[in-house]
């Protein structure tokens, strides 16, 4: 059975946005689109890597797999 995640952390994504810049507001609502927006990515890079690494004969997803699979 597959584990699902359901967002990458709000505070988090507001951080992102944020980045130096401390004199700026960021909405509920921005947070939670980037969230959902960086989850869909990191799954799709995740689906590449593991083809990458099946395609190869290994069980095992190496870094070099993630960095290929974002290209």
């Amino acid at each position: 059975m597959r584990k699902t995640y359901n967002a990458i952390p709000l505070v988090a994504c507001g951080k992102i946005i944020k980045g130096e810049n401390d004199n700026i507001r960021v909405s509920n609502a921005a947070e939670k689109k980037l969230s959902d927006i960086l989850l869909a990515r990191a799954e799709e890079i995740s689906r590449k890597a593991i083809d990458i690494a099946k395609n190869v004969g290994r069980k095992t997803v190496l870094d070099k797999d993630i960095e290929l699979a974002s290209k």
